[in-house]
């Protein structure tokens, strides 16, 4: 093998394998129906063809009929007159004529089996390219719910979960130490009661004689 022939090769292992890993389904089920509409547009000329050259093939037939029936009004119409030589003529064109007519009526309904098979692939394939469609419709939509299953299960995949757990974990450790310092402040706060046992008996009685004294003067 030539080095180029085997670049070749290598290139186009290369290609055929990009291409698998790009195909897509639903463009492979459109690619299809382009395929199978270009095979009915050439089957549908060739049965037009086929047609045409049947509808001939019968005309000809008809007018190799009126010759042979000619001829032969002809060759009866000279031995009625006694003219043997155009009587041999006539009738030797009559003999040709029929036999060329027995090979086209061969060649015609050959030709009609070969049109009616003809016909028969062209519905079977019309039939392919309408169950093509059917069938099209549902596994594009079977394709949809796989491919966003996919997208939903790859998002799964890669979201994390064990990150974003541990950081409401934090979240709720900050807020329930946030409530335990506001429980503790309000556990905590200075009342009069407390702040009363930090005065002492003599100070209270020297206030009191205090309050007393000015008392009496005012009176």
């Amino acid at each position: 093998m030539g080095i180029f022939k085997r670049m070749k090769t290598i290139a186009k292992a290369d290609i055929n394998g990009l291409l698998d890993s790009l195909e897509d389904p639903i463009s492979m089920l459109n690619e299809y129906s382009r395929e199978i509409e270009q095979e009915l547009v050439k089957a549908q000329k060739a049965l037009s063809r086929q047609i045409f050259a049947e509808n001939k093939l019968a005309s000809l037939i008809l007018d190799t009929k009126a010759l042979v029936e000619k001829r032969t009004r002809q060759a009866k119409l000279a031995i009625e007159h006694g003219e043997e030589t155009m009587a041999k003529l006539a009738v030797q064109e009559k003999l040709t004529q029929e036999k060329q007519l027995n090979l086209y009526e061969q060649q015609y309904e050959a030709m009609k089996g070969q049109t009616e098979v003809l016909k028969g692939k062209i519905q079977e394939l019309q039939q392919f390219y309408h169950d093509l469609q059917q069938k099209k419709i549902v596994l594009a939509s079977r394709a949809n719910v796989a491919l966003s299953m996919k997208q939903i299960q790859k998002a799964t995949v890669s979201f994390q979960t064990d990150t974003i757990a541990r950081g409401i974990a934090r979240a709720e450790d900050k807020i329930l130490l946030m409530e335990a310092e506001v429980q503790a402040g309000s556990q905590f706060a200075p009342s009069v009661t407390q702040f009363n046992s930090f005065v002492n008996e003599d100070e209270l009685n020297k206030e009191i004689e205090k309050l007393k004294t000015e008392k009496e003067l005012l009176v």
